[in-house]
């Protein structure tokens, strides 16, 4: 028995799976077990391809077209590249790897090389509030129209090949880029390295940021493993950065076995910190005097991987310390120790981590910014494939009141669920089912000494900035 839902693209929850009837396409309800007839859905022939008229029915087109949010491997998306003649895509390219850093990284390369006068295209992910954030060139987002364009062009390519999410919007990105032909393509990998689909692209630069555990269910469950999956974007030869001053030995391995030209954080380029906000950074001859730019201390050492990729990439040596730091300035990045303009007393920051390292960075940060006898709460919602009880532990001996939130989300974690994870280490104060109950909370408990960090997932962090009056802008 069908229930149809005419021009309702996807309302119904848990879609499951998709099937094809007479030419039109259906899907499976998971809470209930209902077939769902999308009559308004376009159909797409043998020979026409298939065009929505906006970029949120693309994206909910995406979700379905495979039964896997992730499927590691090359093997289909690299068919579809094929068919859409992606080859080379800019001048030189930057492939950014690693767990922690990544993003910040890319903010760093982007701005600094768009102030020198290079034409800069990115591709990122995931997005905090717009898809469109993850294609950006020359520090803008690409706009709905060029987007849905480039969709259009991956459906036509795609045929029957199934695609992820993810793969999808690579492909997005790397036809835009092919198309703009920019002096530099600055990509993020999305998921390990060797099997990502950012690794169609060979590199001119591969920059690996700190290597911890993450995404163990698809990558290993220890560095090594991790590691190897990591180094698989790098190629024979090529220029290395390893911003990471105790690395897994399976990358150095990789780094010898594929004669690649690396600098080591550490060995190769090291950081001298002068106090807060200002570090030299010295690397054989070279010495530059720089300001962190980015908020937290842990930037000093993405800002210094940056300058160690610069020197690869260009005549360092012809700059000097003012016109090097003048690249940097104006870098932002969203949803990174942000703080954040708000209505509360209490000053509140958002950060998208979300495992062990990133939170050991946070506390790291929380003992700075700590003042008196300020109280300092967090704000933690997580997913339910995360190590919660690990994120606790690394933030415990700071944070004086735990502050839970549910995640709408398939994968989210209830705040009861999360709270029954950490019972054993901490007892969570309060549990909210909505972000808004928790700034009116705020509102009413915190004062002007006190810190609110509000962590633990991306999806925790747009949740917040969608609260908030002029969330968009960057401070």
């Amino acid at each position: 028995m069908f229930k149809i839902a005419p021009g309702d693209f996807f309302s119904p929850p848990g879609v499951q799976t998709y099937l094809s009837c007479a030419g039109m396409p259906y899907h499976i309800a998971r809470d209930t077990g209902e077939i769902f007839r999308l009559a308004a859905f376009p159909f797409r022939s043998h020979t026409n391809s298939m065009r929505f008229s906006t970029l949120d029915q693309w994206l909910e087109w995406q979700t379905a077209l495979h039964d896997k949010s992730i499927d590691l491997g090359l093997e289909r998306v690299r068919v579809v590249a094929d068919r859409l003649g992606i080859g080379k895509i800019a001048a030189r390219v930057i492939t950014v790897a690693g767990t922690n850093g990544k993003g910040s990284s890319v903010a760093a390369y982007e701005n600094w090389l768009c102030r020198a006068g290079y034409t800069v295209a990115s591709y990122t992910s995931p997005h905090l509030l717009q898809y469109n954030e993850r294609i950006k060139h020359n520090l803008h987002a690409i706009g709905d129209a060029e987007l849905c364009e480039a969709f259009a062009a991956v459906e036509e390519a795609r045929a029957d090949t199934a695609l992820t999410y993810f793969e999808y919007g690579t492909l997005a990105a790397l036809y835009c880029m092919q198309r703009w032909q920019p002096d530099f393509a600055i990509l993020e990998v999305g998921l390990g390295g060797r099997l990502d689909a950012v690794n169609l692209v060979d590199a001119d630069l591969v920059h690996l940021t700190p290597i911890g555990l993450d995404h163990q269910a698809w990558l290993g469950d220890d560095r090594e493993s991790i590691g190897f999956e990591k180094a698989g974007v790098m190629r024979e030869g090529g220029a290395v950065v390893l911003n990471d001053p105790d690395p897994p030995q399976s990358v150095l391995a990789e780094i010898v076995r594929l004669d690649c030209h690396c600098l080591q954080f550490d060995r190769d380029y090291q950081i001298v910190l002068q106090d807060d906000h200002h570090f030299l950074w010295r690397g054989g001859e070279l010495e530059y005097r720089l300001d962190n730019v980015l908020s937290g201390i842990h930037q000093v050492q993405n800002l210094a991987g940056v300058v160690a990729g610069l020197s690869l990439l260009l005549p360092l040596a012809e700059f000097s310390s003012q016109q090097l730091q003048e690249g940097f300035r104006g870098t932002r990045i969203a949803g990174r120790l942000q703080l954040l303009e708000s209505p509360l007393a209490c000053h509140l920051y958002a950060d998208v981590g979300h495992n062990q390292d990133a939170a050991r960075v946070l506390a790291r940060n929380l003992e700075i910014l700590k003042q008196g006898n300020g109280r300092c709460v967090v704000l933690l919602g997580m997913l339910e494939d995360k190590q919660a009880e690990l994120f606790v532990a690394a933030l415990e001996s700071i944070v004086d009141d735990w502050w839970l939130l549910t995640l709408p989300s398939d994968r989210g974690l209830k705040a009861m669920q999360l709270a029954s994870r950490i019972e054993s280490q901490v007892v969570a104060e309060q549990c909210f089912e909505r972000v808004d109950d928790a700034l009116e909370h705020a509102l009413s408990s915190l004062g002007n000494q006190d810190i609110m960090l509000v962590t633990g997932s991306f999806i925790t962090v747009e949740l917040l900035l969608r609260a908030l009056p002029d969330s968009g802008n960057l401070n």
